[in-house]
């Protein structure tokens, strides 16, 4: 038996209080030693305006005009959210499981650690022992990264004293945090920032990718689960590992039993659910506007570059700094688009198999037998401009055998098909037969744009952004055929030449070498029939029925080099139009982005105003960044603009117009509206085009191969008034249908005051018609020869 005296006694406890005290100077000494940095052998801390404002990579966000998302661009997708907007089965989940102290504590919890420490020492399981980090802690470590190099010390590299220094600043941190901020901000920053796996990050895109889900719609055992796998977001993926994943949910489950936020009987029903999971992880590919949303999104970073530029500090990210980006698209005209163009395409795509049935479309016409055949080696000359093709070519150098040979080899992979959830299928095929199966498919772009102020309401860049990325609608530059007539007309009666009363006679008509810059024999451009009726026509008869001779009669005045300023003054961008004779046809490559633009001229009295796709964007916290406003120009008078509306009003009105389907089949001109239209169709029938314009609706689209070989061999099925005009007349239906759209209801156009012109007794806005004795089939027009 030890025996104390009183005085040996005393000199202990004094000595456990010195080396107390002493330890917890030597403490607080070290914990300012990290604040400070003392002698840099610590590093740095974030500081206090980072710690004010805690920077996280948060996604841009994408809205239309009617406040819907419409997508995101981002590196880490995360969207933060209020507590308000979080289940409260979410906060209970992660209150049991992470941090059941969290209410109590200041930033650390020495229970827990104390916990922690003991569970390590005995080896017991941290689910039964606890963790050591509040959930202050976490937030502390998910916000700042106190192990990277820029604030690494000296002895920050030395291994464990490194990682004592680490968390160390995280205790720091998180005690800053707690007298900062409440528990509920200090919470909702964990809950914004934590990775659930397959780059998901926050509970509201978490919700979203794997129970397509709001936050605050989660139930029980939804929220156990996404809490569960804060522990390992990749260990327990639901959708790799189902069990484990299970179990791990139960386990929170017995939590939130534990601590009475479950009954008994509550936790028997939950743990005894299957997982029932609606995965859909959100991309680029996925998500309505794909196409709208690649094109705008150069658009925006040329902004930020110069937002940046002009704002010195300025640091905004299109891809971490949380912008909102409010576009001009309507969720419901989008809709209406995507819906349209698609069931177009399904049905023309049938038709197309139909036709090439046993046959490779990819041809070209013999000029002296007049029939097409099969180009050799196409798909091979495609296949050189892969990037399998490239890749392959960096491997194996100038050995082709061996390069076609894996070129040639069947491979597993996902393609393209219409219908079915994805418009996707898994197939096994070699990398030249892939191309051979893409370069059978038909493509398109349509887009909408509200003339008055430069709206762009609708876009559709193709049939499917995933497999194919080309935008059809701004990228793409195609030659727009007889859609380009409406230009010529312009120029010829703006200059004086004609007037909407004037005849022209449907006869031959010849450039002769040199003339008008046609540098080639004789040039005399013929009807889609190959006969010349010699009928006079009346402007609006000529344009309506598409005549080819009228078009070249009517430059022949002009010249190609006036309609071409008259199409750049009116939208069309292009730099590549023929300056010849051949422009009155259509054969220089334009744009649907242009030739949409252009149209809306003569929709909005002669204004033209600039496509517009972006309305604002501001910061993540809401403060106005930018506001963009219309780009607007008188370019012709309204009197002439409403003279084209005229003119391309026989189209649809009279009995001979090409696109009179959408009187007769489509009955769109019901209610007293009014439609101008022009179809489009070119050489071969490579390119199908369609431009239609109501009140305050203008909407255009192409349609047609991607590469120009690849076409229909007959005009029943390659024209646009039957390849294109459909998926318009459909989004048109759908937009008269919706109660909502009431702006775009069906009206007629709108005369200029005072408007009028009496051609001997032909009234120009009277329902009077002029009937050429040549009867066109329903639907036909003449195409570029």
């Amino acid at each position: 038996m030890i025996d104390f005296a009183p005085g040996r006694y005393r000199k202990i406890i004094r000595s456990l209080w010195r080396f107390s005290l002493l330890g917890i100077v030597l403490l607080v000494l070290y914990v300012l030693a990290v604040s400070y940095n003392f002698l840099w052998l610590f590093g740095g801390m974030p500081s206090l305006k980072a710690l004010e404002n805690p920077k996280s990579e948060e996604a841009s966000e994408v809205y239309t005009a009617d406040h819907q998302l419409l997508g995101k661009y981002y590196v880490e997708n995360r969207t933060p959210i209020e507590i308000s907007q979080v289940s409260p089965n979410v906060t209970s989940a992660l209150l049991a499981t992470e941090d059941a102290r969290f209410i109590k504590h200041s930033g650390i919890d020495p229970r827990s650690l104390f916990r922690a420490v003991g569970g390590f020492l005995t080896f017991k399981d941290a689910s039964s022992s606890g963790g050591g980090s509040t959930l202050t802690q976490q937030t502390a470590k998910n916000l700042f990264d106190t192990r990277q190099e820029e604030l690494r010390g000296v002895l920050g590299y030395i291994p464990v004293v490194g990682l004592i220094i680490a968390k160390t600043k995280e205790w720091i941190l998180a005690v800053r945090l707690e007298r900062n901020y409440t528990k509920q901000e200090v919470m909702m920053m964990y809950l914004n920032t934590v990775s659930f796996g397959n780059n998901t990050y926050g509970i509201k895109t978490a919700a979203k990718t794997y129970f397509s889900k709001e936050p605050w719609n989660l139930n029980v055992e939804e929220a156990a689960l996404l809490v569960g796998m804060l522990k390992n977001p990749t260990f327990y993926n639901p959708r790799l590992f189902e069990d484990r994943t299970r179990e791990r949910r139960n386990v929170v489950l017995g939590q939130m039993k534990k601590y009475k936020l479950l009954s008994q009987e509550q936790f028997f029903m939950y743990k005894n659910k299957p997982l029932k999971l609606d995965f859909s992880v959100e991309n680029q590919n996925t998500g309505m506007a794909a196409y709208f949303r690649s094109v705008i999104r150069d658009d925006i970073k040329k902004w930020i570059r110069q937002y940046n530029e002009e704002n010195p500090g300025a640091d905004l990210d299109l891809y971490t700094s949380g912008l909102k980006i409010y576009t001009t698209i309507d969720s419901r005209m989008q809709a209406y688009a995507e819906e349209a163009v698609m069931t177009n395409m399904r049905d023309q795509q049938k038709k197309f198999y139909e036709h090439w049935r046993g046959r490779n479309p990819w041809v070209q016409k013999d000029p002296r037998t007049k029939k097409y055949k099969e180009i050799p080696g196409f798909i091979e000359s495609v296949a050189r401009r892969t990037i399998r093709y490239k890749q392959l070519k960096a491997a194996y150098g100038d050995d082709e055998k061996a390069i076609w040979q894996e070129m040639r080899k069947p491979i597993k992979m996902k393609v393209f098909v219409y219908g079915g959830r994805r418009n996707d299928k898994d197939t096994t095929m070699s990398p030249l037969d892939s191309i051979r199966y893409y370069k059978r498919l038909l493509n398109t772009g349509f887009m909408s744009m509200d003339p008055r102020y430069g709206y762009v309401k609708a876009w559709v860049g193709g049939i499917n952004f995933k497999y194919m990325k080309f935008d059809h609608v701004r990228q793409s530059r195609r030659q727009p055929g007889s859609t380009f007539k409406p230009f010529v007309y312009l120029t010829a009666m703006d200059q004086g030449f004609v007037t909407p009363c004037s005849h022209i006679t449907d006869q031959p008509t010849v450039f002769a070498h040199g003339e008008d810059n046609n540098n080639g024999p004789p040039w005399m451009p013929k009807n889609s029939t190959g006969r010349y009726s010699g009928q006079s026509l009346s402007l609006r008869e000529a344009l309506g029925q598409s005549i080819n001779t009228v078009s070249a009669q009517l430059i022949k005045k002009t010249r190609a080099a006036a309609v071409i300023n008259y199409a750049h003054d009116m939208g069309i961008e292009s730099k590549d139009l023929p300056d010849n004779p051949t422009l009155c046809l259509g054969t220089g490559d334009v744009s649907v982005y242009e030739m949409v633009s252009a149209y809306c001229a003569f929709a909005n009295g002669g204004t033209r105003v600039r496509p517009m796709m972006l309305i604002q964007i501001t910061d993540k916290n809401g403060n106005v960044l930018k506001n963009f406003t219309p780009d607007a120009k008188q370019v012709i008078s309204a009197n002439r603009a409403y003279e084209m509306l005229h003119l391309m009003r026989g189209a649809v009105e009279d009995p001979n117009g090409t696109a009179q389907r959408l009187r007769t089949q489509y009955k769109l001109l019901e209610g007293g509206n009014e439609i101008a239209a022009k179809t489009g169709t070119t050489s071969n029938y490579s390119d199908a085009w369609f431009m239609g314009m109501t009140q305050h609706l203008v909407s255009g689209l192409w349609v047609g191969g991607d590469d120009r070989p690849i076409h229909f061999r007959s005009i029943e099925l390659g024209q646009g008034g039957r390849l294109a005009m459909p998926a318009w007349a459909m989004y048109m239906q759908k937009i008269y249908n919706d109660p909502t759209l009431t702006q775009y209801r069906p009206e007629p156009f709108r005369k200029p005051n005072n408007f009028k012109i009496d051609c001997g007794g032909y009234h120009i806005d009277s329902s009077q018609r002029y009937i050429p004795p040549k009867v066109v089939p329903e639907g036909e027009e003449e195409i570029l020869q």
